[in-house]
Formats: C-alpha cells, sequence, structure tokens
C-alpha cells in the first residue's frame, strides 16, 4: 500500500488547522520539529510502518485522535 503516510499528515494538519492556513503551517513545521518532512512524502510513497506510529504518536501528542 502506498500514500497512507501522506493521509496520516493532511488529516493532522486539516484536523489541527480548522482550516487556517497559518496554523496549517505551523502544525506543518511542529511535525518538522518532531522529525516528519511532510514535503517528503506524497501518495506514491512506500508506506514505512515506523513513520506511521511515529505520525501517529505525534498525532497523540497535539490532542488529535486518528
Amino acid at each position: 500500500m502506498t500514500g497512507k503516510i501522506i493521509e496520516l499528515i493532511d488529516k493532522v494538519v486539516e484536523l489541527k488547522s480548522g482550516g487556517n492556513p497559518t496554523l496549517a503551517n505551523t502544525t506543518r513545521t511542529k511535525l518538522l520539529l518532531k522529525g516528519i518532512n511532510p514535503k517528503k512524502y506524497d501518495s506514491q510513497s512506500e508506506d514505512d510502518p515506523e513513520v506511521i506510529d511515529k505520525v501517529k504518536s505525534v498525532a497523540k501528542e497535539m490532542g488529535i485522535k486518528l
């Protein structure tokens, strides 16, 4: 399966920002600081279970339930 990582990242950004572009950029920056570069992944990226777990962990830290 491919594209799961970017789907999760997009969902985290969407839920955290509520559609506000400034908050969306801030959320992407927070992900980057946690070691997840959103620009590195796209719909063709292979799903790495470690990265998926890391995205879920960061989402939980942000108070987002995926």
